[in-house]
């Protein structure tokens, strides 16, 4: 009979672990934001088949920056929004060993409340920022806006003068700032 209420135990113990373990993980909202909220992109971003990585690849549909988007839902590796204009969802997927950050973080460098002001920028730095490519002679803040964030793995402090951005998975480039100005860009 102890044997038995043992082995009842045990079976509750083991069930009640996997009930846990299949439960899905609690949503996460940054702080400030609710699902439906709209958000603007603060930076130009490039995705492939409905998805955009935080490492940042430079390739596929341009996604201007100051783009209207309704956040749908945030887990605690991805955010998904819809592209209101567009009528179309995206994926963002975090890649924190890349990135050296959560999926909060990564929210507040590429969404917000209101718009980023271009005005700020010169003729030719919003000429690039709505291209979303890099030139000689932009700012660090209009390179940001511009092509995003470099991957922290790659470029461990934007206080640095180079950053490391990849092209793809297997290609990078270099842009190179001297007084908080592009000096050139290195393929």
């Amino acid at each position: 009979m102890q044997r038995l209420i043992q082995v009842m135990m045990l079976c509750l113990l083991f069930s009640l672990t996997a009930c846990q373990l299949m439960s899905p993980e609690p949503v996460q909202l940054p702080e400030g934001a609710q699902l439906g909220d709209k958000f603007y992109t603060q930076v130009t971003m490039q995705y492939e088949k409905g998805k955009y990585r935080t490492t940042n690849y430079r390739r596929g549909t341009l996604l201007a920056v100051n783009t209207e988007v309704e956040l749908l839902d945030v887990t605690p590796k991805s955010i998904k929004v819809k592209l209101i204009a567009a009528n179309q969802d995206l994926l963002i997927e975090n890649v924190s060993r890349h990135t050296s950050e959560n999926v909060d973080q990564a929210f507040a460098k590429l969404f917000a409340k209101t718009k980023v002001n271009l005005s700020q920028f010169s003729a030719l730095e919003q000429k690039n920022i709505q291209q979303g490519t890099v030139n000689v002679g932009m700012s660090k803040l209009a390179v940001q806006v511009a092509i995003g964030y470099p991957p922290a793995i790659r470029t461990p402090s934007l206080e640095s003068d180079s950053w490391t951005y990849w092209s793809n998975r297997f290609q990078t480039f270099i842009v190179v700032f001297e007084h908080d100005k592009v000096t050139g860009i290195q393929k």
